[in-house]
């Protein structure tokens, strides 16, 4: 993997990755970015709720401690988000670029390389694990660690748009495809 800082995002024209097109690639069903984006939103915050619920009917925390873990939490899941970025980073074998833009609150990575659906999935759900469903699952060994479990909820959530990449690339990618981004457009494509 060679990391780039590719710098604010503006448009998909910032996006220094390119690649030409796999002959016979055929572009993911996929919604348009602001449709992907209110989808992405909406399915956070669902899942953010269901999840700190399950939290707080289990873990019955101390109501006047509850307000200053969430906000602790909740900020901790912000500065996680370019190690997020940066554990998608690592499953790349070529160049891979970090963008951003802060007034959004976006964090992401862009490569062009081809990967396998399976490399692809690992990919996307890797950083939801380690920052999200680990830090959310040791709270049921220990319903005293809620901090941990608070953590898990908001990484996990505000991975939703992985979650909707993986159901693409599962539901769209027949056995031994690959895919690859184009600007903003995944494509996949058989041999």
């Amino acid at each position: 993997m060679v990391f780039h800082v590719g710098g604010k995002y503006k448009t998909e024209a910032d996006l220094k990755a390119k690649r030409d097109h796999h002959d016979g690639a055929v572009a993911f069903r996929e919604p348009s970015q602001a449709v992907f984006a209110a989808m992405a939103n909406i399915g956070c915050l669902f899942l953010l709720a269901v999840m700190i619920g399950i939290l707080l009917l289990i873990g019955k925390p101390d109501i006047r401690e509850l307000g200053i873990q969430i906000g602790i939490a909740a900020g901790i899941s912000v500065l996680l988000l370019v190690p997020h970025e940066f554990l998608h980073a690592v499953c790349f074998r070529e160049d891979v670029y970090l963008y951003y833009d802060i007034s959004k609150m976006l964090v992401f990575v862009h490569g062009t390389e081809s990967m396998s659906k399976q490399r692809f999935i690992f990919m996307s759900l890797l950083p939801n694990i380690i920052f999200g469903v680990i830090p959310y699952a040791v709270f049921f060994l220990n319903h005293n660690w809620l901090f941990a479990g608070l953590v898990g909820a908001f990484c996990t959530s505000m991975g939703f748009g992985d979650y909707i990449n993986v159901f693409n690339a599962m539901t769209q990618m027949p056995k031994g495809a690959k895919t690859y981004l184009c600007g903003f457009h995944s494509y996949w494509y058989t041999d």
